[in-house]
């Protein structure tokens, strides 16, 4: 199977893809590139058997109704949000409150942080999908799957902080850690692009979320139970592996 990864960002320039071909109980990087529009990432979407992106692929369930209620003058959807922990409900998903309960992170607010704009590209790549592709599960249960490669990184035990950024520091860091990624994951073959994935903290991020897909493929993240599976299918869910890296080659 081939597994897609994307780090979407609001701007084609700074937006990666990596795909992953898997048999044999190896990894090849089959593909990568930097400054991806639309038309390639859903064209690579109908070519894979599973997609991670790096992106809410939805938002708070209560956000819709506060905007609204502002909108036509309702008092009590808005008042329903007073104080910091009514707004916490408005700048975060049930997905982000889990995955900082399991790993500490705290993903950034798709409705009052710096992903909006990511956020609403994706929403239309995804209406770009289903239209050439069938609509996907905003749970993850179809070929696309909300990832967060930090959160992944952390739960494959690799530093999965300080290495964003263009400094020698951050650069220096990203090294290490694609260093570490290469020693835990022997059968991953990098076809020769160690020195882009080094220098790219975005082509990074989509070999991660390419991985994501892998586990999320192979039923090897965590998967929203009773109690989360309402909020993921309408807000989206983040997959979080579970399991090492050595299991994904199957």
């Amino acid at each position: 199977m081939r597994t897609l990864g994307v780090d979407l960002a609001a701007a084609t320039r700074k937006t990666a893809v990596a795909v992953l071909a898997w048999a044999g109980g190896q990894a090849r990087l089959e593909h990568l590139a930097l400054d991806v529009g639309d038309p390639e990432i859903v064209d690579l979407f109908g070519a894979s058997g599973m997609t991670g992106i790096d992106c809410p692929v939805g938002w708070p369930d209560a956000f819709l109704p506060f905007i609204a209620g502002h909108l036509n003058f309702e008092a009590h959807p808005v008042l329903d949000h007073d104080g910091i922990e009514g707004r916490r409900l408005l700048a975060y998903r049930d997905t982000d409150r889990f995955v900082t309960g399991q790993t500490g992170l705290i993903p950034l607010s798709v409705s009052a942080d710096r992903l909006a704009h990511p956020a609403m590209r994706c929403a239309v790549i995804q209406a770009k999908i289903a239209r050439e592709h069938g609509p996907q599960a905003r749970d993850g249960s179809g070929r696309l799957a909300e990832v967060y490669p930090a959160a992944s990184l952390k739960s494959w035990g690799l530093a999965a902080r300080g290495y964003k950024g263009r400094a020698a520091p951050e650069s220096e860091r990203l090294a290490m850690v694609l260093d570490a990624l290469a020693a835990a994951a022997p059968w991953l073959d990098l076809a020769g692009q160690e020195d882009r994935l080094a220098a790219s903290d975005d082509m990074f991020d989509a070999l991660i979320a390419s991985l994501t897909a892998r586990a999320v493929a192979l039923g090897r993240t965590l998967r929203p139970d009773a109690g989360h599976a309402a909020a993921a299918l309408t807000e989206g869910w983040i997959h979080l592996p579970r399991g090492g890296l050595e299991e994904l080659p199957g």
